[in-house]
């Protein structure tokens, strides 16, 4: 063999080699509750997740890549989120994750992300505190596009004492990370405007029977009840409120629009408000497609998302991603944090248009003029006052 031949023969399986590596598949962690009482929203979250990737893989994936998610069901247990965390760097090699619905499994797991340098982008738990977890360290890798309990305790408080004017309020919250957390969230925004509720009570997951903690806020001369928890023990408060006769609002957090609460609760879930950062309502074309996606793909009962704020906000976290990554030029995680710190091209979501959503001093990428009132109105969540 000539020189010249050998060299054309080294350059062609270079080239090969080359192609090789440069389709190698760009893997993402997705990790939520696909199974149990938060299913609903991990499986929403999974599926708006799944048709990003299916769209940017379409389009020539990231870097010349394709995205690969390798998906894990935490359960919405921490013991197995710190497992599966642990797995998906160690193991799988993910450069990023999205996820986590719960904010108990994020605190306990995400950690490992922060050690690793690798973003994490939380994009359905709420705790205020997730993204500070790590804020007196150098440099942050978590991050968040889901509305924090800071801003949906705020407009809660807001809703039913100053829209509208009621002076005692009790609060019903859950005894997990989530519910407690989001419970001293209340009472701070509360104490802001002078106030103190009345009654405030907590349940346990899988309770059925509400009527001891109802009844003490009933006995207190409570006007509206205030909650945080998830969409299953919602139902047994809408429905224990019935039962006790009891006619006074529900207002609370993001999961009152939770398929479970809605379907349990019945008329009963009627006239229920909560925030929400996404309405399943086909009001900009942006937002028409991405449904019509997703009831494509899914075939979800009656056309409804289990959970429209999980699926939307895990739809638009793999664009931050994806713009990071592809800002950045690499996916080593420090350069991805970087870079999503400071993007320089707008992200048309379907949540909102993300522009320089995050600094390095604020990794939230929503904001309180983002996040509306929705209401439970005969079977689905609609923009309340409509």
């Amino acid at each position: 063999m000539t020189f010249k031949l050998k060299m054309l023969v080294a350059g062609i399986a270079l080239g090969f080699s080359a192609g090789a590596m440069a389709a190698d598949p760009i893997k993402i962690g997705v990790a939520g509750p696909f199974t149990g009482g938060s299913a609903p929203m991990g499986v929403s979250m999974r599926d708006g997740v799944k048709l990003a990737v299916a769209e940017i893989n379409a389009k020539g994936g990231v870097l010349g890549r394709p995205i690969q998610l390798i998906e894990r069901d935490d359960e919405a247990k921490n013991e197995r989120g710190v497992q599966i965390a642990q797995e998906l760097i160690n193991k799988e090699r993910v450069v990023a994750t999205v996820g986590y619905i719960n904010t108990g499994v994020a605190l306990a797991s995400q950690r490992f992300y922060q050690d690793a340098k690798i973003p994490v982008m939380n994009n359905v738990a709420t705790g205020s505190i997730i993204t500070k977890q790590f804020a007196d360290q150098p440099e942050n890798y978590i991050f968040r596009n889901s509305a924090n309990d800071s801003i949906q305790s705020h407009m809660i408080v807001q809703e039913a004492v100053d829209n509208r004017k009621f002076k005692k309020v009790a609060i019903l919250a859950d005894s997990t990370n989530y519910g407690q957390l989001g419970r001293e969230d209340l009472e701070k925004a509360l104490d802001k405007k002078g106030m103190k509720a009345v009654a405030i009570e907590k349940y346990n997951l899988k309770d059925v029977d509400m009527t001891a903690q109802l009844l003490k806020a009933k006995q207190a001369g409570a006007e509206v009840v205030l909650t945080y928890g998830i969409g299953p023990e919602l139902a047994q408060i809408a429905n224990g409120m019935e039962k006790l006769g009891w006619k006074v609002p529900l207002i609370g957090s993001w999961t009152l629009s939770m398929a479970n609460f809605i379907d349990n609760a019945g008329k009963n879930g009627n006239g229920t408000r909560m925030p929400q950062t996404f309405i399943q309502d086909p009001n900009t074309p942006k937002r028409k497609a991405f449904i019509d996606a997703y009831v494509k793909a899914y075939h979800p009962p009656g056309d409804r998302m289990p959970s429209p704020v999980s699926a939307a906000q895990g739809y638009d976290s793999i664009y931050l991603l994806a713009a990071a990554i592809k800002q950045a030029g690499t996916t080593e995680g420090p350069k991805v944090k970087a870079a999503l710190e400071n993007l320089n091209e707008k992200i048309d979501g379907v949540v909102t248009t993300y522009n320089k959503p995050y600094s390095k001093d604020n990794h939230e990428a929503i904001t309180a003029d983002i996040t509306v009132f929705g209401e439970v109105r005969d079977g689905k969540v609609v923009a309340a006052g409509k």
